[in-house]
């Protein structure tokens, strides 16, 4: 069996998240060939892989969204012609309706229509016209005109790929990955499943409508652009999987079929974590966060949290380990701690979990956004309790689901609130006694419900039903 991955914006570019759960997953599928199909930000990083890759990748093919920016047009002369329904879908496109994509994809593979060409064109230009006239009647068109040719290029250029040859299509997120999965689906008629770690759309929502670099009044036509990517991957997929409950909720809300959908939680390899022993006293309460150092793990709250903590445990640490993905955020970072004058925050660059783990009593995840985090479900495998945000999965994997009745593993606290995150580790850095029994929780629901075999077993039956 063949499975194309497509992966945006991670593997095997990246650390963390989405990327070690792709390498994991590889791994565990020897029997599996898998061709990458990668869509990353900036052709510079072609072939900058941070991972070796599996002797089972057998194809990788990189597509970059601003190789977009390098179309030329067609050779003057040559004029776009659209069919009536073409252009219907082509309005409907620019403005985020619901739409055909398979016409789109016909037009885009079959008739290789140039998108530069086709943004250059008279037809587009009227469309356009039209739409600011009805929507944006007092909007400058400049300003529109580029909004809308910088939204849709990178998407139409996709639809341009050359599409892999594969048995199942496999995206990890509905935005631009969502696309291309379709797209092979459309092209092979092979079975597409879509694999949301995070809800892919509500986490473009939360960060456009903080970004600066959107003017007000276009944000909402960006937010409905990635809500049309969504609807296209959903409609195409035979199977829509989330890593819990709630997220399911969530993408029916957003447009999926409940038919479609099934959850499929994350694992861990067990037994790699649950024999690290229990972190020999030396006169430190040491704190480990194993996060990248990205806005949305919200390192600055942790700092601001950790040097309230400073105040009323002398000798408490932060071990910060993981890979710099914002390097100006970063350097944000440091110039937050030499601000606060807080002593004792270790920032680690990327180490070996497993050794690193024996040196922590307990683990911080204090993120925006999360799906259902790897790093702590390996905390709990370590048999480390956890302290996280009331994020994506945070919740169950804390308190359990319903049949579950193991009891607490860790404390759950509200997103950017640095006063719950300072309690939360004061708590756990006295209450030796509380701490403890959460650990033996921790190490018990991971055995129980969320080992790496677990999950890869379901994957597989996956592969089979839709086969």
């Amino acid at each position: 069996m063949r499975v194309c991955l497509i992966l945006e914006g991670s593997y095997p570019y990246v650390f963390g998240g989405v990327s070690s759960w792709t390498h994991q997953y590889i791994n565990a599928m020897p029997e599996t060939e898998f061709v990458l199909w990668c869509i990353g930000a900036k052709a510079e990083n072609k072939g900058k892989f941070k991972f070796e890759l599996p002797k089972n990748v057998v194809e990788v093919h990189e597509v970059f969204l601003d190789d977009a920016l390098r179309i030329t047009p067609d050779a003057r002369g040559k004029s776009i012609s659209l069919t009536a329904e073409e252009k219907e879908e082509m309005e409907k496109l620019f403005a985020c309706k619901n739409l055909d994509w398979d016409v789109l994809f016909e037009l885009f593979q079959n008739k290789k229509v140039n998108p530069v060409s086709l943004l250059m064109s008279p037809e587009f230009l009227d469309l356009i016209v039209s739409i600011c006239k009805t929507q944006f009647p007092y909007i400058s068109f400049v300003e529109f005109f580029h909004t809308i040719r910088s939204m849709m290029l990178p998407e139409l250029y996709l639809m341009t790929s050359k599409v892999p040859k594969a048995d199942v299509y496999h995206a990890t997120a509905t935005g631009y990955s969502g696309i291309l999965g379709s797209l092979g689906k459309w092209k092979y008629n092979k079975p597409f499943i879509v694999t949301e770690h995070g809800i892919y759309t509500r986490e473009r929502e939360e960060e456009l409508l903080r970004a600066t670099w959107v003017l007000p009044h276009f944000k909402q036509m960006w937010i409905d652009l990635f809500y049309t990517f969504s609807d296209c991957a959903y409609r195409h997929a035979d199977k829509v999987t989330a890593l819990f409950h709630r997220a399911n909720l969530i993408q029916q809300q957003i447009g999926c079929e409940e038919q479609k959908q099934l959850v499929i939680g994350n694992g861990v390899h067990y037994r790699r974590f649950c024999d690290i022993k229990p972190k020999t006293p030396n006169g430190y309460y040491d704190i480990g966060a194993v996060v990248r150092i990205a806005k949305i793990k919200d390192i600055k709250t942790m700092i601001y949290a950790f040097s309230e903590v400073k105040a009323e445990v002398k000798n408490a640490r932060l071990h910060i380990l993981g890979d710099v993905d914002d390097e100006e955020y970063f350097d944000e970072c440091k110039r937050l701690i030499a601000q606060l004058q807080v002593k004792d925050i270790i920032f680690t660059g990327i180490v070996n979990v497993i050794e690193y783990m024996e040196k922590l009593d307990f683990t911080l995840l204090a993120s925006i956004s999360e799906g259902q985090p790897l790093s702590v479900l390996e905390s709990f495998a370590a048999g480390r309790a956890a302290i996280t945000t009331d994020v994506g999965c945070c919740r169950e994997l804390i308190y359990g689901e319903p049949e579950d009745t193991l009891g607490e593993a860790g404390i759950l606290v509200p997103p950017m609130h640095k006063e719950s995150l300072a309690s939360a580790m004061v708590l756990l850095c006295k209450e030796e006694e509380m701490r403890k029994k959460m650990e033996q929780v921790a190490k018990q629901r991971v055995k129980t419900y969320f080992t790496h075999e677990i999950s890869m077993d379901k994957y597989r039956k996956l592969y089979q039903e839709v086969l």
